[in-house]
């Protein structure tokens, strides 16, 4: 399994506002930089997870993004499920052998098992060793330190 770009984006936003510390506002323009990836793609994730309830923005001159939820209630897979557009692994669909295929079953179990395992990690799971990430981001004082 493969995730999106989009995706990958979108964890990455999450784990630096849930690194910093409590309520402190995160620029898309900083977030940019630590990561190193375009502005412009962040702006369009940004927004999208604002949309959806994930992240608060505050605009303005001092403005920026934080978690609107505590980071225990903020579950992996389904940050994954709103992201991907599609889980398909392969086209199944359009295939004719698809009916007597073995692969078809097999690949829903694969991808069940998949969700399964992140639906089982909270973004406060993946913020265990917030320090850590705080000093490879560049942030002067992430939460816990």
């Amino acid at each position: 399994m493969r995730l999106t770009r989009y995706t990958d984006y979108a964890m990455r936003v999450l784990l630096y506002a849930g690194a910093q510390e409590d309520g402190r506002l995160s620029p898309i323009s900083e977030i940019s930089r630590a990561y190193d990836i375009s502005q412009n793609h962040l702006m369009k994730v940004v927004n999208d997870l604002v949309n959806a309830g994930y992240l608060e923005s505050v605009r303005g001159r001092f403005g920026g993004v934080r978690l609107a939820r505590d980071a225990a209630e903020i579950n992996v897979g389904a940050v994954v499920r709103h992201t991907e557009e599609g889980f398909d692994l392969v086209d199944c669909a359009s295939c004719v052998i698809a009916p007597a295929c073995g692969l078809t079953g097999a690949l829903a179990e694969a991808l069940a098992a998949f969700m399964r395992v992140l639906d089982g990690y909270s973004l406060a799971d993946l913020l265990a060793s917030r320090r850590d990430l705080g000093a490879l981001l560049g942030i002067s004082d992430p939460v816990g330190t």
